[in-house]
């Protein structure tokens, strides 16, 4: 039997933070979810996001009512680690990141063994250019300060490419003093002292304080309307920007656009103004989709729908 995917819980938010659970949550299980990491030098910018994902509540309802997931109480799983293991981790990160700068390294003297191939002429004349603006900028940005005033210089090993680094004249470790790009694993799962509890049942959860939702009629319903709509084989979106609850698509959001724009109405005898229903039926139609009424009955758990188009009349 497989393990459930464990949803990790911050404030009643539910996250994955594992790449092979992300693709299995979407190749499998029709939940997308939505990327809201950042970058650590660039946290104001939302265009390149990545781990952890964030659940919509109802994706995470419905996985944990499925079994295919368990809620985790993330905070309370991080436990204080103790300086060895401590040690083991940093010193494991480095090795992992200097493997990954000689392989970078590598490849890097093999391109510049014959920088020539597959180049064009252009293309050699903006690299030449390049190259010129980096020396020149190099040159302009030396600073020329008298030498009482210069700080001790850090050690440094006989290949100036290289830097040390570490919290202590013990510690020191060589590192190359380039720019690199290194992949550092995001999860914590694999960490001495990460003790994860998980929480396989809503019920559990919600003793445990680390979940509630649903907890009102308009919560339950949205569940529902979501259930019933992923049976059905379809993958959903939040549909905020369109004026709706969901996006509703007929396959993978990477290759379709969505069809429909969902709007959950709580209850059969629920308040519905005309205005509304015309204000739906002409943004879905602005923006080339159908607008879907679900209409949830919490007594039968039966969902209803009404689509809503908007067409030329005389």
């Amino acid at each position: 039997m497989t393990q459930p995917i464990l949803l990790r819980v911050s404030n009643f938010k539910a996250y994955v933070w594992d790449v092979d659970d992300i693709n299995i949550l979407r190749s499998h299980h029709h939940i997308c979810g939505i990327l809201t990491g950042t970058l650590p030098h660039l946290s104001s910018q939302n265009i390149f996001l990545g781990l952890p994902l964030q659940l919509m509540p109802e994706e995470a309802v419905l996985l944990v009512e499925n079994g295919i997931a368990a809620l985790v109480d993330d905070p309370s799983a991080h436990r204080a680690p103790s300086e060895s293991a401590l040690k083991l981790w940093k010193e494991a990160r480095l090795n992992d990141a200097r493997q990954q700068i000689a392989l970078t390294e590598e490849k890097g003297s093999i391109e510049a063994s014959n920088p020539d191939r597959a180049m064009s002429e252009n293309a050699k004349r903006k690299r030449k250019e390049r190259e010129e603006r980096r020396a020149r900028a190099k040159a302009n940005a030396t600073p020329s300060v008298p030498a009482e005033n210069n700080p001790l210089p850090h050690p440094t090993s006989e290949n100036p490419s290289q830097a040390v680094i570490g919290e202590g004249p013990d510690s020191a470790i060589v590192m190359p003093s380039g720019s690199y790009t290194v992949n550092i694993p995001a999860s914590s799962s694999k960490l001495e002292w990460y003790a994860p509890h998980s929480n396989a049942s809503l019920s559990v959860a919600r003793e445990a304080g680390i979940w509630l939702y649903p907890s009102t009629l308009q919560e339950r319903a949205r569940c529902g309307v979501f259930r019933d709509l992923w049976e059905k084989g379809y993958y959903m979106g939040g549909g905020i920007k369109f004026g709706g609850e969901y996006l509703v698509y007929p396959g993978d959001p990477l290759r379709y656009h969505s069809h429909f724009v969902a709007s959950v109405i709580e209850a059969p005898n629920a308040a519905l103004r005309p205005m509304e229903i015309v204000a739906h039926g002409r943004l879905g139609t602005g923006t080339k989709k159908a607008h879907l009424l679900c209409e949830w009955n919490d007594e039968t758990r039966v969902v209803s729908y009404l689509s809503v188009e908007w067409a030329g009349f005389g």
